[in-house]
C-alpha cells in the first residue's frame, strides 16, 4: 500500500477515534463514581447536536411541533457549541435528580438504574422526534467560518487531504482530554472527586459532599456527550434523533476495550477503534463495526480488564 494512503488513513483514524474518546469519557466519569453505565448518554449526544444547530439560528424542517421554526439568534459555532453542551449538561443533572438519585438513596439493585437510564434515553429521543421530526439536518457550509474545507498535508503530486472538521475534532479532543486529566489529577476539586469514586462513604465522613460531586460528574459527562454529538453532527450531519444511540454502542465498546473507569483507557480505546475502522479495506467498509467489535472480543479473551484497566479483586 502507498505510504501516502497509509498516512491518510492514519489521520482519518485519529479523527474518528478522538470522537469516540470524547464520547467514552462521559461514560467513564459516571462509571468511575457510581459503578454504573448511563445508557441515556447516547440520547444526550444527540441532544447536543440539536441544541447547537438551533443556537446557530438554523431552521427546523416541516415535521414536528417546531416545524419551520428558528431561534431569533445566530451564534457563531464555537459559542453555540459551548452553550449547547452546557444545556445538555443541565439536562444530565436533571436526569441524575429524577432517574438516578431516588434509586441510589433506596440502595436499589444496579440493574434498575440500567432500566431507568434506558427509559430516559427513549423519552429524550421520542421528545426530539415529536418536536423536530425525524429528517436529517446539515450544519451550514460556513460552520467553521473562513477556514478552508480541507487542508493538504502532502504535495501536489501526492496529496494528503484532511477535512478541516477532522482537524478541529482532533484538536478539541486533545484539549478536552488534557484539561480533564489535569483537573482530576492536580486540583483539589478533582482529588475530592477521586475520593468519592474510591469510597463514597468514607469521603462523606471526611466532609466531602458526595451528592454535589455526583451532580458535577453528571454535568461533565453530559457536557462531553453534547460536545461529541455536535462535532459528529457538524462533520456528517444529524442523521435522525436516534443517531446518538448508535454511537452509544460504540462508546461502550471503547470503555470496555480501554478499561472500565480509566480515563487514559477511554482515550486509548477510542483511538484504537478509530484506527481499526479507518484501515478496514474499502470493499469491506460495511463491516467496520464487525472489525471493531472483533478486536473487543479478542481483548476480552486475552485481557478482560481492558488495555489500561485494573483487575478487580473481591475481598471476602
Amino acid at each position: 500500500m502507498d505510504f501516502t494512503l497509509l498516512l491518510q488513513q492514519f489521520l482519518n483514524g485519529l479523527s474518528i477515534g478522538s470522537v469516540y474518546a470524547i464520547f467514552a469519557l462521559g461514560y467513564t466519569l459516571i462509571f468511575s463514581i457510581l459503578g454504573i453505565i448511563n445508557f441515556a448518554h447516547g440520547a444526550l449526544f444527540t441532544l447536543g447536536a440539536y441544541f447547537t444547530y438551533a443556537l446557530m439560528g438554523e431552521r427546523f424542517g416541516f415535521n414536528g411541533l417546531l416545524a419551520n421554526v428558528a431561534l431569533p439568534v445566530q451564534l457563531p459555532f464555537a459559542i453555540a457549541l459551548i452553550l449547547g453542551s452546557v444545556l445538555v449538561g443541565l439536562v444530565g443533572v436533571a436526569i441524575e435528580r429524577i432517574a438516578f438519585r431516588p434509586l441510589r438513596r433506596r440502595r436499589a439493585d444496579p440493574l434498575l438504574t440500567v432500566v431507568s437510564s434506558l427509559g430516559v434515553a427513549l423519552v429524550i429521543v421520542n421528545a426530539i422526534q415529536y418536536l423536530v421530526g425525524s429528517e436529517s439536518y446539515n450544519f451550514p457550509a460556513n460552520t467553521y467560518g473562513n477556514l478552508p474545507v480541507a487542508i493538504n498535508f502532502g504535495t501536489a503530486d501526492k496529496p494528503i487531504t484532511i477535512r478541516t472538521v477532522q482537524i478541529v475534532i482532533f484538536t478539541v479532543s486533545v484539549a478536552i482530554t488534557a484539561i480533564l486529566t489535569y483537573w482530576i489529577n492536580y486540583t483539589k476539586f478533582g482529588k475530592a472527586m477521586k475520593a468519592v469514586a474510591e469510597d463514597p462513604i468514607t469521603a462523606n465522613l471526611l466532609g466531602i459532599n458526595t451528592d454535589f460531586f455526583i451532580v458535577i460528574t453528571f454535568f461533565l459527562s453530559s457536557f462531553l456527550g453534547g460536545v461529541a454529538g455536535t462535532l459528529v453532527g457538524s462533520s456528517v450531519s444529524i442523521a435522525d434523533p436516534y443517531f446518538g444511540i448508535r454511537y452509544g454502542l460504540k462508546g461502550l465498546a471503547v470503555i470496555v476495550l480501554g478499561g472500565l473507569g480509566s480515563i487514559p483507557g477511554a482515550v486509548l480505546g477510542g483511538l484504537v477503534i478509530g484506527l481499526v475502522e479507518a484501515f478496514v479495506p474499502a470493499d469491506y467498509s460495511a463491516y467496520k463495526d464487525a472489525f471493531a467489535f472483533g478486536i473487543l472480543f479478542i481483548m476480552l479473551l486475552v485481557r478482560p480488564q481492558g488495555l489500561l484497566g485494573r483487575r478487580f479483586v473481591q475481598k471476602v
